[in-house]
């Protein structure tokens, strides 16, 4: 999980954080930007925020995040004002931790940290959707986990060891491009052979390992029983479906918001004016 941006230092503590909804002195955002959907969860609040990730700047519209990359970072900005400005208490800088494509590194981080700063965040986490996915699946980060997160434009194929990204590999492939006859087929195809390579380039046992143990299914692509049935028969190995397998990534980084919220460092409240930067 990287921090791009955090209080002041030196700022003093002057009140100590309770859970949500009880705190309200402070204010929280966990967001998942995709190239179809975007997820939102304000802290204090049961629903999720799931909108098409589009803008309308003109006369028509615009999809500033395509194939899992920012490509209209103004756009993007944007959006985020529209679907959530209105939404967030007024007077509060958010703590904001937003899901990351796990092989666009900085890049994407960078853009996703200009576009929110229309939101006026007093601290921007970001944490690989991956780890995201594992964490809302309650999974056991002490063990390799494998990843596999079907978007609607994007698939990344990642290993986890201790939680950390050890592998990883991608497609611009997903299940916007289904209603294709063999794509079904072609994207299977695509996942098992990322998987294979994995397996091939690991001189460890620690991919084949959390291959017998089931890989982790994410994304939309879960909800898709034809995909699912060709994964298991081309790995031949078990696939352990996310529950609400769509907005797992948000609820993911929501309990990364809550566990950064509890922390101690987090007991001060940020100035109105922009603290460093830290990457």
């Amino acid at each position: 999980m990287t921090v791009i941006r955090r209080l002041r230092a030196g700022s003093p503590i002057r009140h100590r954080h309770r859970p949500w909804p009880l705190c309200r002195r402070c204010c929280g955002l966990a967001l998942d930007m995709g190239s179809a959907r975007t997820r939102a969860w304000i802290a204090g609040r049961k629903t999720i925020i799931d909108v098409p990730t589009i803008t309308f700047p003109g006369a028509g519209a615009v999809h500033p995040i395509q194939r899992g990359a920012i490509v209209d970072v103004p756009g993007t900005a944007r959006m985020l004002d529209q679907l959530l400005s209105r939404r967030l208490p007024r007077l509060t800088r958010p703590l904001v931790v937003v899901t990351a494509p796990v092989l666009d590194g900085p890049a994407y981080r960078e853009r996703a940290r200009t576009a929110v700063e229309v939101l006026r965040p007093r601290a921007v986490l970001t944490v690989p959707t991956a780890r995201a996915i594992a964490l809302a699946a309650g999974a056991d980060l002490s063990l390799p986990l494998l990843v596999v997160d079907i978007g609607a434009h994007l698939t990344e194929v990642v290993l986890l060891v201790d939680g950390i990204v050890f592998d990883a590999r991608r497609t611009a492939l997903g299940t916007t491009d289904l209603a294709d006859a063999g794509a079904t087929a072609e994207i299977s195809e695509a996942i098992t052979d990322m998987i294979t390579s994995m397996l091939r380039q690991d001189r460890t046992s620690l991919t084949a390992d959390a291959l017998s143990r089931g890989a982790l299914l994410a994304g939309g692509g879960a909800l898709r029983p034809d995909l699912t049935r060709r994964l298991v028969g081309g790995l031949h190995a078990p696939l352990r479906a996310v529950p609400a397998p769509h907005t797992a990534a948000v609820r993911g980084a929501a309990k990364i918001l809550q566990a950064a919220h509890a922390h101690p460092s987090a007991g001060g409240t940020s100035p109105p004016g922009p603290g460093p930067l830290s990457r």
